[in-house]
């Protein structure tokens, strides 16, 4: 990675130097009959599709705090009851943004249990080590360092960002690429933090680490470790990703396809071997793109849903056990995979309670298709679909964007869900040097560092919607007009709003959509480069506030709502 890095900065510099850079657009691929989905020609009435929804159950193992595991819950579903703000459109002042200095690679962030004082604290770790945070006044509490910690520094990072501010264009692209850099560093990106308010995280040598309180019950004392666990040489490997268990134990996913599960106390393991790993190419095919790429949905019943390259897998914690035996409820299954790399996107549940019960995901395609899959039993008269590798999908449609009508589109981002619907975001940018590689370290430089150009970032947010009575999926609206460039969306169905971080104009901004419409509400400019998401999506709390990683560290979005 290194060296490829090196090589293709010594390039990049050679064709500035000759004057060769340009822009150019890139072209659609040739139309792809089979990727012309059947779907349902009418559009739901928006009025009508229910705000209200079944939530997944609250995990009792983790932490009762907003964000205890990635995308809020074991369901993966991005979405909260708890109400963001509305307003109107404006430009935030600095007070309104809070920010902290931590470093890069700040993903995601973990909130603790009350302590018996009533305070919380933000557990977060990126390429600079691991930190604590107090929730309340952002102050940092404590951090522990990792080998690199002195040389990603405060000023480094001042420094790429004024550069990106002077110019983020295709002559940028060597500040982009030496942005991203310090990512190479980063071992354990998902995180977990449990009842007893220790913060797991999975590192890429096979080992799993927890950390707490030197005091217990005490928010301010320092950082120590409390347990370690290390899989062995056999298993050990990179993971891609980590849930809970809703009997507290830590799951995650190795990318060739085994599955491990820890004890909370990190004494015990169990894992199993995916089904098809053992006849399929289970290599990684670059960065980001092994045999499994993403991470994993839970639900209370102990089904897990993990995503190979060509099948959905639901796998059964028996509470002693990972099995694939279909006595126990285990199944596989094929999606569509014209790409060859299968989904990027970390399943999500839909439906709870006497609701219809799926798997949510995007699927390989070079146009990717959302897709539903039956979750428990396939119902009897159900007929497999037209253009369906499995009769086990209860829908597939494809994402074109409107009127954008792309033919190419591939989203690193899971899908979101609030009730029956399901939004999808466009990832795809628009344009790219006409030098620079189309996946992997390439794309990942556009849609980030550069991001907020208009030249490059991608358009386009579209929602579906589960139709229960005539069981398919329909076209729920999309907005063409509106750009979520790298990071997740959250719902909050207090506030009837799609929360994301966009761009505009070059600067980047907070974007608010109509959940039920998809028309802009208002959006929140808070200016360039030191506010870009870079792949980290927002959480909302109790007061409304958002929640999201920053290029080199955390804000939080504080806004003076007045009447």
């Amino acid at each position: 990675m290194k060296r490829f890095l090196k090589i293709f900065a010594f390039i990049v510099l050679a064709l500035i130097a000759f004057g060769l850079l340009k822009n150019c657009e890139l072209g659609p691929p040739a139309p792809r009959p089979d990727l012309d989905l059947p779907l349902a020609p009418q559009m739901i009435d928006p009025s009508s599709a229910p705000i209200d929804m079944n939530f997944p159950e609250v995990n009792p193992m983790a932490a009762q705090g907003v964000n205890p595991i990635p995308h809020g819950d074991p369901a993966q579903q991005d979405s909260t009851p708890l109400s963001g703000p509305i307003d109107k459109t404006r430009r935030l002042d600095s007070h309104e943004i809070a920010y902290q200095f931590l470093g890069p690679g700040h993903f995601g962030a973990s909130t603790s249990s009350k302590y018996e004082d009533g305070r919380r604290v933000l557990w977060t770790n990126g390429v600079n080590g691991v930190f604590k945070l107090d929730y309340e006044s952002y102050r940092l509490i404590d951090h522990l360092k990792s080998d690199v910690a002195d040389k990603w520094n405060e000023d480094w990072a001042n420094k790429i960002i004024a550069k990106l501010d002077k110019n983020n264009g295709a002559t940028a692209i060597v500040t982009a690429v030496k942005s991203l850099l310090p990512l190479k560093s980063l071992s354990g990106v998902y995180t977990v933090i449990g009842m007893n308010n220790w913060f797991y995280i999975a590192h890429n040598d096979g080992s799993v680490i927890a950390y707490g309180d030197a005091i217990d019950g005490d928010a301010d004392s320092k950082i120590v470790e409390k347990a370690r666990f290390q899989l062995p040489e056999h298993l050990a490997g990179a993971s891609v990703g980590m849930n809970m268990t809703y009997d507290g134990w830590i799951i995650f996913p190795m990318e060739n396809g085994t599955l491990i599960a820890v004890s909370p106390d990190l004494t015990e393991y169990r894992s199993t071997a995916l089904k098809y790993s053992d006849i399929e190419d289970t290599k990684t095919h670059g960065v980001g793109y092994g045999w499994v790429r993403n991470s994993i949905a839970i639900d209370k019943d102990g089904g897990i849903y993990v995503a190979s390259r060509n099948h959905m897998h639901k796998v059964i914690w028996t509470g002693d056990a990972l099995s694939i035996d279909p006595s126990d409820g285990a199944w596989s299954a094929q999606y569509r995979n014209g790409t060859g790399e299968g989904t990027g996107a970390t399943p999500s549940l839909m439906g709870f309670g006497d609701e219809n019960r799926f798997v949510v995901f995007t699927d390989g395609d070079i146009r990717m298709n959302v897709v539903l899959m039956w979750r428990d039993d396939i119902p009897d008269d159900w007929t497999q679909l037209d253009g369906a590798p499995s009769r086990r999908i209860a829908g597939q449609a494809p994402a074109d964007m409107g009127d954008l009508n792309v033919t190419n589109i591939q989203s690193e981002q899971t899908v979101i869900i609030a009730g029956y619907g399901a939004l999808v975001v466009n990832n795809t940018p628009r344009n790219a040097p006409f030098f620079f590689p189309k996946k992997g370290v390439g794309r990942g430089a556009i849609i980030g560092p550069l991001g907020n150009n208009p030249k490059y970032q991608p358009y386009g947010i579209q929602k579906f919607e589960w139709n229960p009575v005539l069981r398919r999926i329909e076209k729920a609206w999309v907005n063409e007009t509106i750009s979520s460039p790298n990071g997740v969306p959250w719902v909050s169905t207090g506030s009837g709003q799609v929360y994301f971080i966009g761009a505009r104009n070059h600067e980047w901004t907070v974007e608010a959509v109509d959940w039920l419409t998809g028309e802009p509400s208002f959006h929140y400019i808070m200016g360039g480069q030191k506010y870009n998401s870079l792949f980290s999506g927002p959480v909302i709390d109790e007061k409304g506030r958002i929640f999201v990683g920053a290029y080199h560290g955390r804000l939080r979005i504080q806004p003076d709502i007045k009447p």
